[in-house]
């Protein structure tokens, strides 16, 4: 090792500083030899039991800690803010910032050489990733795992997709109360996060795609002994990346995220990925735009048979080869030269895999979907874009015009969505707002509106959606999202009127309200943006410096590597 310690500025000294950092560590029984210079090793802990997916991480660190002792370094544990989906309101994505900063700060303020992530649950993987970003010491990540699949009555069922499903049975009456409360039981049925193609699951992938987590991280169960030994091995790696200094930002580099972008769309991945690797990429310094994932995730198969696109779950994924056998397929879409926190390149992990089922990652020739990225739509309704899944919409609906059905807010939805005399029919669009970064605060996954009951009952299954909120990665539909400017700022969103028509077609990318110039510019001069009273504290903070979505919808003053120096002495 040639570079100094940074822990060493604790621990190190032999004046009143030293003898103070290592006296209070040595009530826990660290001997004298814990600070002979050994790295110490940060293990950023998101577990919480308000966040089921996490709450299986005290035992999963326990793995992480014995290879970084087996590897020579100290593990020293921390908590950090646990953003868990299922529990938080009014919506996780209001609190991920808030958890950025928490670990940034934690890093930077600890003696720490080196840092393992513990993610799992959908935010709990960008927070961490973001705030180690901005401090750019040598990082690993380690996933938790996604559940075993869910059964029920004979079948496999998935995580929040077969929720979606299962709710808008019992609104149309093909299912009842009873048959769906059972479903619950057997949902989930181990820990560990979503086994569906979900969101945490495509952090899971997308930051495997990235590099900085070891090969393997994405997909085996949480309850897999493999998710066990990974983990291990990550505590040993990570005192090898101290000694190495090979530091995040050597990781994160273009082609890796470009690499990750054609990977989400080969995965099916959740559209919540867009968001939160542009929020990634601004904390390293890497220039990425929606128009870069727009052109590099262009004509992507989708090769994974996954809910909610396809059938299978984690599982299967696992089985059969996990996110090295599906990198495999694509290679030639790859930027294999990219280098791993295991030392190596995508292309030794390419080399590798064994791709040994071709029902769950597809053969180039028989994809599940053509091109199945996320596309990137531009238009006089969406000027700075929004964003569609089209693995999961329905093909006939991808180019579509019909009238919109607007609601102000998920409140207005939640009222009328419902009411016999709504004015809608299977040709409508309807329209969401005030459900942005702003406006609910947060974002939330709202996105993927429920159908009206009256249609429902006539066998309508999908319909154009279209608002400035996110959806659940578990969800599906033809549903565009992320509108961006928001209406809550003013964006054209909050001109459209109910009758007014609007129209889709994603192979060209463009969304279109048609209404007139002239008449916009009346609407718009007429428009009087609503000042909302907020609580104060961090939702005022949030809603003063968050960004649009198409910037990743991080905190102005957070974008950008602070590094991780020294600071000045505390006594």
């Amino acid at each position: 090792m040639t570079k100094k310690l940074r822990s060493q500025a604790w621990f190190g000294g032999t004046d009143k500083d030293g003898f103070i950092h290592r006296s209070w560590m040595k009530n826990g029984g660290l001997p004298d030899d814990a600070f002979d210079g050994r790295p110490i090793i940060g293990i950023c802990n998101t577990f919480s039991e308000f966040t089921p997916c996490n709450a299986h991480f005290r035992e999963l660190v326990a793995h992480v800690k014995a290879g970084v002792l087996e590897a020579g370094g100290l593990p020293l544990e921390f908590p950090v803010f646990s953003c868990g989906e299922s529990n938080l309101r009014p919506t996780a994505m209001l609190f991920r910032n808030l958890a950025s900063m928490d670990v940034e700060e934690s890093i930077r303020a600890n003696p720490m050489d080196g840092v393992v992530l513990m993610v799992g649950c959908d935010k709990t993987t960008p927070s961490l990733v973001m705030g180690a970003a901005s401090c750019d010491l040598p990082t690993i990540a380690v996933s938790g795992g996604p559940m075993l699949n869910g059964r029920y009555k004979g079948k496999v069922i998935g995580s929040g997709t077969d929720v979606w499903k299962f709710s808008e049975a019992v609104r149309a009456g093909t299912m009842s109360a009873e048959d769906f409360a059972a479903a619950e039981n057997g949902m989930s049925r181990s820990p560990g996060h979503c086994m569906t193609m979900g969101t945490a699951s495509t952090m899971a992938s997308m930051i495997e795609a990235l590099g900085i987590t070891l090969a393997g991280n994405a997909a085996w169960p949480a309850v897999d002994a493999r998710r066990a030994r990974l983990a291990r091995m990550s505590g040993r790696r990570i005192v090898e990346m101290v000694k190495q200094d090979i530091v995040l930002s050597s990781l994160l580099r273009k082609e890796a995220f470009e690499n990750a972008i054609r990977v989400v769309g080969a995965i099916g991945g959740s559209t919540n990925a867009l968001v939160h690797l542009l929020a990634i990429a601004g904390r390293v310094g890497v220039d990425l735009t929606l128009d870069d994932w727009d052109r590099v995730g262009r004509n992507v198969p989708t090769l994974v048979d996954l809910m909610p696109s396809g059938q299978f779950l984690m599982e299967e994924l696992a089985y059969a080869g996990g996110i090295p056998a599906v990198m495999k397929r694509m290679a030639h879409l790859l930027h294999l030269g990219a280098v791993t926190a295991d030392g190596g390149t995508i292309g030794d992990r390419v080399e590798a895999a064994e791709i040994l089922d071709d029902a769950v990652i597809r053969p180039l020739d028989n994809p599940l979907v053509a091109d199945g990225g996320l596309a990137v739509l531009g238009g006089n309704l969406a000027p700075n874009g929004a964003i569609i899944k089209p693995s999961a919409a329905t093909p006939a609906l991808m180019q579509h015009r019909g009238r919109a059905v607007v609601f102000d807010d998920i409140d207005d939805f939640k009222k009328r969505i419902d009411d016999p005399a709504l004015e809608v029919d299977a040709n409508s669009v309807l329209v969401l707002r005030n459900c942005g970064p702003k406006g609910y605060p947060g974002m939330a996954e709202v996105g993927n509106m429920q159908l009206p009951r009256k249609l429902l009952a006539q066998g309508v299954r999908d319909m154009v959606r279209i608002s400035d909120a996110r959806m659940s990665g578990t969800a599906f539909g033809t549903v565009v999202l992320h509108v961006s400017p928001e209406a809550a700022i003013g964006g054209p969103l909050a001109l459209v009127r109910s009758g007014d028509e609007i129209s889709i077609d994603v192979a060209a990318r463009r969304l279109e309200l048609h209404v007139g110039a002239e008449e916009l510019d009346l609407r718009r001069a007429a428009l009087q943006v609503t000042e909302r009273t907020y609580r104060g504290g961090y939702e005022t903070l949030y809603v003063n410096h968050v960004q649009q979505a198409d910037l990743g919808a991080d905190f102005d003053f957070l974008v950008g590597r602070r590094g991780a120096a020294v600071p000045r002495e505390s006594h």
